[in-house]
């Protein structure tokens, strides 16, 4: 994509992984969804670095602003599963970190998620998050708005599943609309799994 980056703005690169993958742990600490899922901050540590190392700089588009903020984008056409042995680097991360019983639901999941994804060709946003220190700051939106407007130049539709009601208007603001809601994963004794939001944003006609 040919971005017109803002000021402190850059796409990472392979050497970029930690850092990416840090920034993104930090922004699902409070996630209800991924605390469903991993449990706890540390598993949260251990896994988005993997995810970011061993799939989304390969196969994707993502960004950092400074320390701040990070996003991890996957084209039309990519890969959408990750590989067996990603698969069990991040299975090894879970048991390292106590959460073994992560690896069922984090299946459960990825398989969900799958099963609801849009057809249609689009560009999916897997994660888009600012570190607690930085939030409200407008770093999301710093994040968001050259890859929306060259999406808008192209003609190219938005997904991304939201996983935080908090997080809802923030994203109806830049345009996308909620398709559904469907659990992450089966219930739990006298707990209901958090709900994914589908979320869709068509390409916005230029200004005259």
């Amino acid at each position: 994509m040919d971005l017109d980056l803002p000021d402190g703005m850059m796409r990472a690169g392979a050497a970029d992984w930690r850092q990416l993958g840090a920034i993104t742990a930090e922004a699902f600490y409070e996630d209800p969804v991924n605390r469903w899922i991993f449990g706890t901050p540390e598993t949260l540590d251990a896994v988005f670095p993997i995810l970011a190392r061993t799939h989304y700089l390969k196969h994707g588009l993502c960004h950092v602003i400074r320390d701040g903020g990070a996003a991890m984008w996957l084209p039309w056409g990519a890969p959408s599963e990750i590989s067996l042995s990603a698969t069990a680097q991040l299975a090894w991360a879970l048991i390292a970190t106590g959460s073994l019983g992560a690896i069922g639901r984090a299946l459960e999941a990825g398989a969900r998620m799958q099963a609801h994804h849009p057809k249609e060709p689009h560009l999916y946003l897997f994660t888009l998050g600012t570190r607690l220190a930085s939030r409200g700051k407008g770093i999301g939106k710093a994040l968001l708005a050259p890859v929306l407007a060259e999406c808008d130049r192209t003609g190219t539709s938005v997904y991304l599943e939201n996983s935080n009601p908090l997080n809802e208007g923030f994203y109806r603001s830049h345009g996308f609309e909620s398709q559904g809601h469907f659990p992450c994963g089966k219930d739990r004794v006298n707990q209901k799994a958090p709900l994914l939001q589908k979320m869709w944003r068509a390409p916005k006609a230029p200004c005259a």
